[in-house]
């Protein structure tokens, strides 16, 4: 008996034992694998964006994130993917919750951009500015931030930034591009003339920089300069600038060159000529517009000018007659345009229910009135 009750107590001790091994085991594996599924997501996701697979990854990052939302750098690639697919608003929400000494230099560039992407440049110049105070050569974020503040009617600040940067590196493009504008928003002509042109010694003949210094020496009446590049200017864009075909033939006149500038002239004219078929949209849901809330005098002047763009519209005559006939005192102007429609209506070999409609009653009121003395209804 006395072994058999040793037995128990040995068997009973090695079951607890077993038991509480097992308890061990259990914490030993479960904790490492929370661990393992995070890593493996993220490089499952990494894995993604090195195919440039941005949809896939974005799902293993949004898990991972879920596992752990507290990670910087994680909270950046989940950023560079919303922002690889165009998802501002989610990059810049992420980003932004990052502290600043935090973030990588194209996490920080990413972060701004979202910004300006969005339409948003008050937070793009406080967060170009933010990395430019880190990251003081980036010449591209120096660049937008210029521009940022001449959009911002600030082209002071502009030139303050762009020339921090210029004093330690004077043959960055995008900078004194950049630059150049901001001086010439600033309104001083002669150093944003001095920039153009060494924009065109650095070999940036674009149309921008060409255009831009013609307009510079333009307002310094330096013509023979402006001419010069205006002409350049115009050839570049195919000749199909308005806006510079207008300034290169006011230069032509005040060079006295009036056959080359009155050409010019008559070419701006044409290039400003709007759209004929927008414009034909546009009038004509105007007319629709005025005519259904009942201001039929608006109704009738943009009619009017449908016809400027659509000279043989039949319906258009009707509309103007019917409206003038009805709602102005005007009948001689609606007789005009009555018989103008019955002369267009009736050159149509099958007119439609609808047409022969208006032709009957155009005709019925002519006959009828015969404009002597006849009222408005």
């Amino acid at each position: 008996m006395k072994y058999k009750s040793l037995t128990m107590l040995i068997l009973a001790l090695l079951a607890a034992l077993t038991a509480q091994g097992e308890v061990s085991a259990k914490k030993k594996i479960v904790e490492p694998v929370a661990i393992d599924s995070l890593t493996l997501l993220i490089q499952a996701g990494d894995s993604c964006m090195e195919q440039y697979n941005t949809f896939e990854a974005l799902q293993y990052y949004q898990k991972a994130y879920n596992l752990d939302s507290a990670t910087a750098p994680l909270q950046m690639k989940l950023a560079n993917c919303y922002y690889k697919r165009a998802d501002y608003r989610q990059a810049s929400e992420l980003l932004k919750l990052i502290p600043e000494d935090s973030l990588s230099h194209e996490a920080f560039r990413q972060l701004a951009f979202s910004y300006q992407k969005q339409g948003d440049n008050d937070s793009f110049i406080y967060w170009a500015g933010q990395l430019v105070n880190r990251f003081p050569m980036d010449g591209e974020m120096v660049a937008g931030l210029t521009v940022a503040y001449a959009k911002a009617n600030q082209p002071q600040n502009g030139i303050v930034c762009g020339m921090a940067y210029s004093q330690r590196d004077s043959t960055n493009i995008l900078v004194n591009r950049a630059l150049a504008d901001a001086w010439f928003m600033n309104r001083d002509f002669t150093a944003a003339a001095k920039l153009y042109n060494r924009l065109l010694e650095q070999g940036d003949s674009t149309f921008n920089t060409l255009y831009s210094a013609g307009m510079c020496y333009a307002q310094i009446d330096s013509l023979e300069h402006a001419y010069k590049f205006l002409q350049l200017a115009f050839l570049i864009s195919g000749m199909q600038h308005a806006g510079c075909a207008y300034r290169l033939g006011v230069v032509c006149v005040d060079t006295q060159r009036y056959p080359e500038g009155l050409g010019y002239l008559d070419l701006a004219t044409e290039l400003m000529q709007p759209d004929t078929t927008i414009m034909r949209a546009i009038t004509l849901s105007k007319g629709e517009a005025y005519y259904l809330t009942g201001q039929y005098k608006q109704a009738i002047e943009v009619w009017k000018e449908h016809l400027k763009y659509n000279p043989t519209s039949i319906a258009t005559y009707y509309n103007i007659a019917n409206a003038t006939y009805y709602y102005t005192a005007d009948r001689n102007q609606a007789r005009t345009y009555f018989e103008r429609f019955l002369e267009l209506a009736r050159k149509e070999e099958k007119p439609n229910a609808q047409l022969t409609e208006m032709i009957q009653k155009a005709e019925e009121i002519l006959r009828h009135h015969n404009y002597k003395g006849a009222k408005s209804k």
